[in-house]
C-alpha cells in the first residue's frame, strides 16, 4: 500500500463503489486522506460513504448510471460544483451477466454488457479528462480483466468489452500523455468478492477448480487489487501510463 495520507486532499472518483473492489478502493483512498466521491447505481453506496464519514474521513455518495450520458453530466457537474477539480478516477463499474457460447448469446445481454463496460468507461473518461485538463492533469485507472488480454469461453461479449477497455486505456494514455493525464488499467483474474462467493457457495469443487486455474494455486484478494490501483494512482507511478497490469496469480504467464 501507499504511505498513509499519500492522497491527502486529492479529489478521487470511484465508480462501482457500493461493494467489492470499488468499495475497498474508496475506503483505502479515504483512509489515506482523499476526498472521495463514491458513485454507483446501487444506493448501498450511500451507506459506505456514511460509514467512512463516521470514521472521520471525507466521502460522499452520488447515485449514477455510467451507461447514461445525462447521468454522467449530472455527476460531473456535482464534482465540479462541490470540489472544483478531479485528481484521480477509478473507473470500476462493470457487469458480468453472460453464460452462453457466442452463437447462443442474446442481443439484450450484448447491449447491456457493452453499455456498462465500454460506453460507461468511455463516458467517464470523457468527463474525467475534460475536468482534469482544467487543472493540469490527473490519473485515471480503468478496471479491465484478464479476459481483456485473451479468451474467455462462454463470456465472449464480456471479453470483448474488456478488450475494448484496454483499447480505450492505451489510446487515451497516448493522446493525453503530454497533458499530464496518466491512464492505466488493471486486469484482475478471479478475485474473492461477495459476487464470487455467491457463485461458488453451493459448489466447493468449483471453487477448488477455479483456484487451481491460477499458477499460484489460489484466487486473488481485494487488497491485492486495491494496492495496484493505489500505486497506479500515486505519484510513484508518475512515469507509468498506457499500462494494462495483470493481477492474476501468473495466469497470463502460461
Amino acid at each position: 500500500m501507499i504511505n498513509q495520507n499519500g492522497f491527502l486532499d486529492k479529489v478521487v472518483l470511484v465508480t462501482g463503489a457500493a461493494a467489492g473492489i470499488g468499495e475497498s478502493a474508496a475506503r483505502a483512498f479515504a483512509a489515506q486522506g482523499a476526498k472521495v466521491v463514491l458513485a454507483d447505481i446501487d444506493k448501498e453506496g450511500e451507506q459506505v460513504a456514511k460509514s467512512l464519514c463516521a470514521q472521520g474521513y471525507n466521502a460522499i455518495f452520488h447515485t449514477c448510471d455510467v451507461s447514461k450520458a445525462a447521468s454522467m453530466t449530472v455527476l460531473f457537474a456535482f464534482i465540479q460544483d462541490t470540489f472544483g477539480r478531479l485528481d484521480i478516477a477509478f473507473n470500476n463499474a462493470g457487469i458480468d451477466i453472460e453464460s452462453d457460447k457466442l452463437a447462443d448469446g442474446s442481443e439484450d445481454v450484448f447491449d447491456e454488457i457493452m453499455d456498462v463496460n465500454v460506453k460507461g468507461v468511455w463516458l467517464c473518461m470523457q468527463h474525467e479528462i475534460q475536468t482534469m485538463l482544467k487543472t493540469g492533469g490527473g490519473a485515471i485507472v480503468n478496471t479491465a480483466s484478464v479476459a481483456g488480454l485473451g479468451a474467455a469461453p462462454k463470456m465472449s461479449v464480456y471479453a470483448a468489452s474488456k478488450h475494448a477497455v484496454v483499447g480505450l486505456t492505451k489510446s487515451a494514455a497516448v493522446e493525453y500523455a503530454k497533458k499530464g493525464i496518466r491512464v492505466n488499467a488493471i486486469c484482475p483474474a478471479v478475485i474473492d468478492t461477495n459476487m464470487y462467493r455467491r457463485a461458488v457457495a453451493s459448489d466447493a469443487k468449483k471453487a477448488l477448480a477455479i483456484g487451481a486455474m491460477h499458477p499460484v494455486g489460489r484466487i486473488g484478494n481485494v487488497d491485492e487489487v486495491v494496492g495496484a490501483v493505489l500505486y497506479l494512482s500515486s505519484d510513484a507511478a508518475g512515469f507509468t501510463t498506457g499500462v494494462t497490469l495483470p493481477i492474476d496469480g501468473g495466469s497470463t504467464a502460461i
